[in-house]
């Protein structure tokens, strides 16, 4: 039998991906747990259009053995298995993907949870492995196949007399040096550890026989040993279920055991999310301050999962800074994986997620402050002085974002307010926030200063912490810098009802959103509560939405149109002045001129030539209906008014008014300047009929 070499440069591309792609030896588990995974949904899949195929996807199960004397270990699966020229594809070619393949060629079906896309997670074995047996049987071949290898030096592949359908894979571990001890890799708790820390989530039962010393029948002291299989992982993480059907004990029990908390947390936010980016997040707000959350060795972040597989513990870029003691974990099937699966490839996906998150955790305390003060209260205590420090962080770009949590002591209520209820209770004709600084509230009470300002009936607001006085100047002055910034961005960003999307994406989203605030306050002259940030919010999924050509509705029968870059800002019954118009002459539609003529020797479609024994007179130009349609010159493919439109990106504020020249009963004969009918161009001596387009001024005839 004599052995294959590894296709694209073996040798090397092996060598990199065990020494330099995978950082931490100890997920080769969680990538061959994650092919078995693999093997059994394709099965399932399949089982789901072959008739010749009876699957009961309860049986279906991941089985690992350990071996210490052979030092090995074996990892089951009862998927599909593969066929002899499969294994030679998947496992002798580098980066070649069977289930990338499976899951492009199943894309459009429900329930696709594919986890491997590289074909590499395999390889990953040999971190562990100096020699790696497969054993195969596919549901598609009555042989099954033994494939081997001892690394780059290449592989064979044999006969095998494997009964079973699926893929059995041996990895016969190294010895121990002193740098690495390999044998903890055959010991039970080991195996047991990595399997709830990566795999807890794979929708299969992983399971391992387990020991058990149990006390023999009838005596005391005597004790005999049992082995049982066991399930070792959860399967349905607790996030996947319907909000409804878990309780608060659940939450609070998968709290402290996940995030090795003592106490219960004081806030849970489940949310799920589908769209551009789909995810599930499970957050948490702490009861308490971690005791080293002020200290380096905090590490703010959520867990991270792709597909119930965990690929970072701590995320850091999925929370800001002031929200750093949230914990919790994301799960995203969308997640652009680098080809370790230990990091991400782009972080635009991140952007989006951890924005919503943001968004999701600020309303949650805004709920809370609202609905539950008591709790609130608990909270600020906890962690406001993590938002204080973020309200001037970064020269106060998160001001606006954080100045509603805010509270301070107050010399009327005596109890923490927010600033909007200071505002509430200001007397008639105060304009002013009254402030004092000291170690202590109690302190700060006794200044003269401060009965002066009570004595005249002023609230006071006490500042206890050094960082109280940087927040109120940061208040202020900030305020004065936004409006400088937008004063100097405006110009470039918004011209005559129009708004550059591109001008607007390069700045900071803070400014996006204060700069379209000032538009639209602007275009309803400045009067009150027309613009609610619902609006603002609208207009920036409108800016971040995909689709070149999109509106949505204003106020005050306004709509706002998306045009690829641009965005117009319109009445909304601009779009709808239908038209009905004989021609009978020259006629001049929406600054388009159509020339009746007798003669004209170019071509092209701004001409159309008609035969008046193939149409219905009288001919007329109207604008465009739902469900219109043309059939197209030289083809007689019947096509829509609306996928031309979008194919020729004309732009949606043009439209709904844009010409169309139709016969008496109504069929399309030319869309000008885009797309000509059957009847139109006909050869020289069968037109009696010639229409020119001409845009603009040009006409002089």
């Amino acid at each position: 039998m004599s052995k294959k070499q590894f296709k694209a440069e073996s040798k090397r591309l092996l060598d990199l991906m065990i020494n330099s792609i995978y950082t931490n030896k100890e997920i080769f588990l969680r990538e061959l747990i994650s092919n078995a995974s693999d093997a059994m949904d394709k099965l399932y899949y399949r089982s789901l259009t072959d008739k010749n195929l009876n699957v009961d996807r309860s049986k279906l199960e991941i089985k690992i053995e350990l071996d210490k004397e052979k030092r090995e270990i074996r990892i089951k699966d009862n998927g599909c298995g593969m066929t002899e020229q499969e294994l030679e594809n998947n496992l002798g070619t580098i980066a070649q993907s069977g289930s990338l393949a499976f899951k492009e060629a199943n894309e459009k079906k429900d329930d696709i949870s594919i986890i491997g896309q590289f074909g590499v997670g395999f390889y990953s074995a040999f971190m562990v492995s100096d020699k790696v047996t497969v054993e195969s049987k596919s549901v598609d071949e009555e042989q099954a196949h033994k494939w081997e290898s001892t690394g780059a030096e290449g592989y064979t592949i044999e006969p095998s007399d494997k009964q079973d359908i699926g893929t059995t894979i041996t990895l016969h571990i190294k010895e121990d040096n002193d740098d690495e001890k390999y044998s903890n890799y055959l010991e039970n708790y080991k195996i047991q550890e990595l399997i709830r820390k990566y795999s807890d989530y794979i929708r299969y039962p992983i399971k391992m026989d387990v020991e058990r010393k149990e006390k023999k029948e009838g005596t005391e002291n005597e004790f005999e040993t049992k082995v049982e299989t066991e399930t070792m992982n959860s399967m349905v993480p607790i996030w996947k279920r319907e909000k409804s059907k878990v309780t608060k004990e659940e939450y609070n029990n998968f709290y402290t055991e996940k995030f090795s908390d003592f106490m219960p947390p004081l806030k849970v936010i489940h949310s799920s999310v589908e769209g551009q980016f789909t995810y599930t997040a499970l957050l948490y707000i702490p009861s308490h301050l971690p005791y080293d959350y002020y200290s380096q060795a905090y590490e703010k972040g959520l867990q991270l999962y792709s597909n119930g597989v965990l690929i970072m513990n701590k995320c850091s870029e999925l929370l800001p800074d002031y929200f750093g003691f949230v914990k919790g974990l994301v799960d995203s099937p969308d997640l652009s994986l680098n080809i370790s699966r230990e990091m991400l490839q782009h972080d635009r996906q991140l952007r989006v997620i951890a924005k919503n998150l943001e968004n999701k955790i600020r309303t949650e305390l805004q709920n809370m402050l609202k609905n539950d003060r008591e709790e609130y209260e608990k909270f600020f205590n906890t962690f406001g002085m993590q938002l204080k420090y973020g309200t001037y962080d970064n020269y106060g770009m998160n001001k606006d974002k954080l100045k509603d949590l805010l509270m301070f002591h107050s010399s009327a209520e005596k109890k923490l307010v927010t600033l909007d209820e200071y505002v509430s209770r200001m007397k008639e004709g105060q304009d002013t926030i009254y402030y004092a600084s000291g170690e202590s509230v109690d302190k700060i009470d006794m200044l003269p200063q401060v009965e002066g300002v009570k004595d005249k009936g002023y609230e006071i607001l006490y500042l206890a912490e050094n960082v109280d006085e940087f927040i109120m100047q940061t208040l202020q002055e900030y305020n004065e810098y936004i409006e400088r910034t937008i004063q100097e961005k405006i110009p470039n960003i918004y011209q005559n009802n129009t708004i550059n999307i591109d001008a607007l994406n390069r700045e900071d989203p803070f400014i996006q959103k204060n700069i379209l605030y000032y538009i639209m306050n602007n275009l309803y002259n400045n009067k009150s509560n027309i613009i609610t940030s619902k609006h603002i919010n609208n207009i920036l999924s409108l800016v971040n939405n995909n689709k070149p050509n999109i509106k949505i509705n204003l106020p005050q029968n306004k709509i706002l149109i998306k045009e690829y870059n641009k965005l117009y800002i319109k009445d909304n019954n601009s779009n709808n002045n239908n038209y009905k118009l004989e021609l009978k002459n020259n006629i001049k539609i929406n600054n388009i001129t159509f020339v009746l003529k007798e003669k004209e020797d170019s071509d092209g479609n701004n001409i159309c030539r008609l035969n008046s024994k193939d149409i219905n007179f009288p001919l007329y130009f109207r604008n465009r209906k739902n469900g219109d349609y043309i059939i197209l010159k030289n083809s007689n493919v019947k096509k829509k008014i609306k996928e031309i439109f979008i194919e020729n990106k004309i732009p949606l504020s043009k439209r709904n008014n844009y010409p169309l020249l139709v016969d008496a009963k109504d069929n399309i004969l030319w869309i000008p300047n885009i797309k000509k009918s059957n009847l139109c161009n006909k050869k020289e001596e069968n037109y009696d009929i010639i229409i020119k387009y001409i845009e603009g001024d040009e006409n002089n005839e």
